[in-house]
């Protein structure tokens, strides 16, 4: 049996989807596991990060793509153009294999371009409320790997997901997450308690066109707190210069982290350091309650969020339309947390159905290779 983990999107995805390669290599031996890039920084850093799992016996292939696209993407990152041309130009090598396990959905227009045969999986790449994570599309697929009881229950209801072909329980980035949290060094050494601002990318949605600006410029002006700046990684990867011109304007500042789309704004460095978590509605406020902490939620595109199921993570703390009067916001924030923590353990536990602390690819991978062996 041969599978493909192809990772084409963003390098943020990887995570979710490279530790159940590892751990299908690892378990099953007579299983043929490929893991694919469209670039050579991307296929160094799965590489890397394949290290972590030494029992692993994985073969990692460039994807057969043009030069010219490989180097623009590498220079001026992924557009979803380039995802497409990639997955065209690759049709070949994809028709080789009984599986396609993904942490994206662009790769099902795989079937459009004549790769019929392997059974398409996925993966996903994050567990937030927003509706996208739910989109009908993602019924296409011929198994899914779910995260836990909400996930499982908004995917029943719109039938996405019929018994017998998902998987429930995995969350793989926190795995990898275990294994290097051994390495991480301390984020500041000043003893000041530690924000992490993560706007999201959708202009829309994001609070950071209105006021991310000025929410750095507080932080700079102010000796109470540390702040990491580290948004979502598709903010800035298609425009690279206007991320790095701004981590040079706070480059003086010590007490201050511009992050604009490194390694460790995606491997959960950040949300495991902080003390507070200032965003909007990014998917990473999920996994920065895997530890229960404070929160402070920017409506900055002033929604009607109450009862609203794709909002539920902004009941997990306060919610504010403006940032004025911020660092009293922030300390509010704070003095309030306890009668939010209940209700932050109750969403991990049915967002996750793991607080972090036990591997859960293994099982996935399992769940995987069963599930071709009754298709086959």
């Amino acid at each position: 049996m041969k599978i493909a983990f192809p990772l084409i999107g963003q390098r943020h995805q990887t995570l979710h989807a490279l530790p159940i390669a590892l751990e299908v290599s690892a378990r099953h031996h007579d299983v043929a596991v490929h893991v694919s890039c469209l670039t050579v920084s991307h296929l160094e850093l799965a590489r890397s990060l394949a290290m972590l799992y030494p029992e692993a016996r994985v073969q990692f292939d460039l994807l057969p793509i043009p030069a010219r696209l490989r180097r623009r993407i590498e220079q001026h990152g992924l557009r979803v153009v380039d995802r497409l041309i990639g997955l065209f130009a690759s049709r070949h090598y994809f028709r080789a294999f009984d599986a396609i396990v993904v942490p994206e959905a662009t790769s099902l227009q795989l079937r459009r371009m004549g790769v019929r045969r392997p059974r398409m999986i996925w993966t996903g790449h994050g567990a937030g409320d927003r509706a996208i994570g739910f989109a009908s599309h993602l019924g296409k697929f011929d198994f899914l790997l779910i995260p836990g009881r909400k996930v499982e229950q908004r995917m029943l209801e719109k039938k996405i997901i019929r018994p017998g072909m998902y998987h429930r329980g995995t969350y793989a980035k926190f795995d990898l997450v275990r294994r290097m949290d051994a390495k991480r060094p301390k984020l500041f050494n000043n003893g000041r308690p530690t924000v992490l601002y993560n706007p999201h990318f959708v202009r829309r949605l994001s609070s950071w066109p209105t006021m991310g600006r000025q929410i750095l410029d507080v932080f700079a002006s102010q000796d109470a707190y540390n702040l990491v700046f580290a948004p979502h990684f598709r903010l800035f990867d298609n425009h690279r210069e206007e991320g790095e011109a701004l981590r040079r304007d706070y480059a003086h500042l010590p007490h201050m982290i511009i992050d604009p789309g490194s390694h460790r704004s995606i491997d959960m460095t950040y949300t495991m350091g902080a003390d507070l978590y200032l965003g909007d509605v990014s998917s990473q406020v999920a996994e920065f309650m895997i530890r229960p902490r404070p929160c402070l939620f920017l409506n900055a595109h002033h929604v009607t969020w109450q009862g609203n199921p794709d909002y539920q993570f902004w009941t997990l703390g306060p919610v504010t339309e403006d940032v004025t009067n911020l660092m009293l916001k922030i300390g509010n924030a704070f003095e309030t947390h306890p009668r939010f923590l209940e209700a932050q353990r109750q969403y991990v536990l049915e967002t996750f159905e793991t607080l972090g602390d036990e591997p859960t690819a293994p099982a996935a991978a399992d769940a995987i290779v069963d599930f071709l062996k009754r298709a086959a």
